[in-house]
């Protein structure tokens, strides 16, 4: 009888196995955050969660919720009323170390940048530095866009540059506004003409307009952290994704540096020195 029952949990268990085998990747993202991720699945994230599922032989599914507040509340910890199952399993783009889910180790590190419009008068500026020391005059016609809740305030607070500073929200209550997006806008507009940003929603303008922007990379300083190792996330107790998802960066790793390469992703080391 013991040798019966213990024969029933095996296989119930290998059967548990398989299940999870032939589960999808189930990805939880942002339908409209270029170039991170696309509803069209065209941003660097999406790529990446091909890249995984191509090597696990599985299909992707998206669970799209925007990345806003409430965004991991609402993808990875959300269940599905009806199946009584978890919405999505896996966020590609999380700070390492992120509080709120279990990360992967990090596959890759990137830095905020000065994003430069080029042919409006400041293409000398090929430092950040280079901005404190300009004349009056020259200061006079900055409008450089900065987003609340981001270091890129403290640092035009810190060097005297905020009272040129035009501020804008990185996350409102519109699913259809994007930072990337927006600073396409404004500077086709004339309404800026430098930004902080994080910098891959910088290289999403110099990869559309190549000749129309520079990006300088911004390094940390005391007190003003710019770069960031960013990494997966799942949720606390999903150690075998989390593992699986660990041992895919380590054999990719190469792979998916030449990506965000080609997606003019700009990379640091540790240092927050360019790669």
């Amino acid at each position: 009888m013991l040798v019966r029952l213990t024969h029933i949990l095996a296989l119930a268990w290998l059967a548990g196995i398989a299940c999870a085998d032939e589960e999808p990747l189930r990805v939880c993202a942002d339908p409209m955050n270029p170039p991170l991720s696309t509803q069209q699945e065209e941003g660097f994230e999406n790529q990446i969660a091909k890249l995984f599922a191509q090597a696990l032989k599985k299909p992707v599914v998206y669970t799209w919720y925007p990345q806003r507040i409430g965004f991991l509340r609402n993808t990875l910890q959300a269940k599905d009323p009806e199946t009584d199952k978890y919405k999505c399993d896996v966020v590609m783009g999380l700070p390492a170390g992120f509080e709120l889910a279990a990360t992967t180790k990090p596959y890759y590190r990137s830095t905020y940048v000065l994003v430069i419009a080029q042919g409006k008068g400041f293409d000398d500026i090929d430092q950040p530095e280079k901005l404190f020391a300009l004349p009056a005059e020259r200061k006079a016609k900055l409008k450089i866009a900065m987003f609340d809740r981001t270091p890129g305030v403290t640092w035009l607070l810190r060097h005297g540059l905020i009272d040129w500073g035009h501020t804008y929200q990185a996350m409102t209550g519109d699913p259809k506004v994007n930072t990337a997006l927006t600073l396409e806008q404004e500077f086709a507009a004339d309404r800026v003409n430098m930004a902080v940003v994080w910098g891959p929603l910088g290289a999403y303008l110099s990869l559309k307009h190549p000749k129309d922007y520079r990006l300088l990379p911004l390094k940390s300083e005391p007190g003003i952290r710019f770069d960031y190792a960013i990494a997966m996330g799942v949720r606390r107790d999903d150690k075998v994704l989390k593992a699986k998802l660990d041992e895919l960066i380590e054999q990719n790793k190469e792979t998916i540096t030449a990506l965000l390469k080609r997606y003019q992703v700009p990379l640091v080391d540790k240092e927050g020195n360019l790669l």
